[in-house]
């Protein structure tokens, strides 16, 4: 009798629902307290935006340590995104978070009382570390403690509150732009040691993700998470059932504290599970984790955030407030434009919002590199009506990543992963994108310059182009699909 109503709680987790079920409050609040942290990470990367050209005139640095500045942050984090994943499975979510919002505020204290290039390096390394621990752990945390009907929607909050982080850094940029120089970037930086203390306090209200305690073996405190954030008491079962079957955990075993097996769960044989140990399923889901990152970030967006007044610089625009005020309007239409991701993608599915918002990108790009190659031939230094089409098909661009690949590609990578590697897994995602952000903005300058700004955005381009075939033919949809339920179908 009761396996007959765990199978019928997965029924609706495999099958689309006429009648939606309504959001589970309790797993939202959850998820919005997690994901908050990423505020500082969005808010740590794009601040460089606004803040170099003020740190050149106080601290002499150069074009090229301002490429450095401004990508190492995100090689720096691969250190942290790969200590994630075993931090996180050894004293779980709830406390990786905890940590991520301590090292975030070292940071930022770092930050605004460095005097040179190599101390703004040290709080660079540090910030890094704690984006790296955002990042992995946001989304994870989130996908585990969701139901199936609202996991895209609490999965997509870690990069709503990244671009809010985004917009929140260029807002400061033209709040502190009116300062001292050697105040003004300072304070930028600073104000960022303000919210990690108020996130880190948020976080003790969280329950730990049920996964990580039935692989601890506390089924009863997983099965008490579990009522509170399935949409009914069957779904909760159901959804225990699966996870202890992951774990290894025989079904009839259902003490509040179970001893849970060894076998093939210590660390050394959950990375020989992903390169020695190779099934046809995990290796195609790792491959597509990783290649659904690199293109993440190789079709260009982190240049279009962290350089974007050096390239409306280009079409036309001169004054600060003038380009300071028009990186808020893109920074609005990233943060406005993410909550279609965050409210459709149950409804609409992964891939369909995945091939229109790289479709846009390519189409934004291609206008973007066509128009200030326009400028370029035209020799034109006023701001003309090509100058506004340029700002237009970056508001475009932007939005475009917005929808899909960028909230996407962490909601995707998370849900497919298997348990018995997602932390793992999903560091090994988090140091592609971050390897990537960090090649990118830290060529971005140097490119422009060998292949002029018109041929860096038809480069990107071109990548877009090949994600869009990638995703098209590689990418089976996931939406409504318990998480134990999605390694079936890369095993077909």
């Amino acid at each position: 009798m009761e396996e007959e109503k765990i199978e019928a709680a997965r029924e609706p987790l495999l099958a689309t629902k006429q009648e939606r079920p309504k959001k589970n409050k309790y797993a939202l609040g959850c998820g919005v307290l997690a994901s908050m942290t990423t505020i500082l990470m969005g808010y740590h990367v794009a601040v460089m935006s606004g803040a170099q050209k003020y740190m050149q005139e106080d601290l002499g640095i150069t074009d090229t340590q301002i490429e450095i500045l401004s990508g190492v942050i995100n090689v720096y984090s691969l250190a942290g995104s790969l200590a994630a994943g075993c931090t996180s499975d050894w004293i779980g979510r709830r406390a990786t978070i905890i940590l991520a919002s301590i090292i975030f505020f070292v940071g930022a204290v770092i930050m605004s009382f460095a005097t040179n290039f190599a101390i703004l390096m040290i709080g660079r390394f540090v910030a890094g570390m704690a984006m790296g621990y955002a990042l992995m752990i946001a989304p994870v945390y989130t996908s585990e403690i969701s139901p199936a009907s609202m996991r895209g929607f609490l999965s997509s909050l870690p990069e709503v509150f990244i671009n809010s982080g985004v917009l929140l850094s260029y807002v400061s940029n033209l709040a502190f732009s009116g300062f001292p120089i050697n105040l003004g970037w300072r304070l930028m930086f600073g104000i960022a040691a303000i919210p990690p203390a108020f996130f880190a306090c948020g976080v003790l209200f969280m329950p730990e993700s049920p996964r990580w305690l039935v692989m601890k073996g506390r089924l009863g405190e997983a099965r008490s998470v579990l009522v509170k954030t399935s949409d009914s008491p069957e779904e909760a079962e159901a959804r225990l059932q699966d996870i202890k079957e992951a774990v290894g955990i025989p079904l009839e075993i259902n003490g509040d504290v179970v001893e849970v097996p060894k076998t093939e769960k210590n660390e050394e044989n959950v990375w020989k599970d992903m390169f020695i140990r190779l099934t046809p399923a995990v290796k195609r889901i790792i491959a597509t984790v990783l290649i659904l990152q690199f293109f993440q970030q190789a079709s260009g967006i982190d240049s279009v955030v962290l350089y974007t007044p050096r390239v409306l610089e280009k079409v036309g625009l001169k004054t600060d407030t003038q380009l300071l005020g028009a990186t808020i309007l893109i920074g609005v239409a990233k943060v406005g434009s993410i909550l279609v991701a965050t409210f459709t993608s149950d409804r609409l599915g992964r891939r369909f919002l995945f091939l229109v918002s790289v479709g846009g990108m390519i189409i934004s790009l291609i206008v973007l590199g066509l128009g200030i190659e326009i400028i370029e031939w035209t020799h034109e230094e006023d701001f003309s009506w090509v100058g506004v089409v340029c700002i237009l098909a970056a508001v475009a661009f932007v939005m475009s990543f917005s929808i899909g690949l960028g909230p996407l590609a962490w909601v995707y990578s998370s849900e497919i992963l298997p348990l018995r590697i997602r932390g793992q897994g999903a560091s090994l995602g988090t140091a592609m994108n971050r390897i990537i952000s960090g090649v990118v903005t830290m060529t971005f300058i140097s490119l422009y310059q060998a292949i002029t700004v018109a041929g860096s955005f038809f480069l990107y381009a071109g990548i877009a182009a090949m994600s869009w075939v990638f995703i098209y033919f590689c990418l089976p949809e996931t939406k409504g699909r318990s998480l134990e339920d999605i390694e079936v179908l890369f095993a077909k």
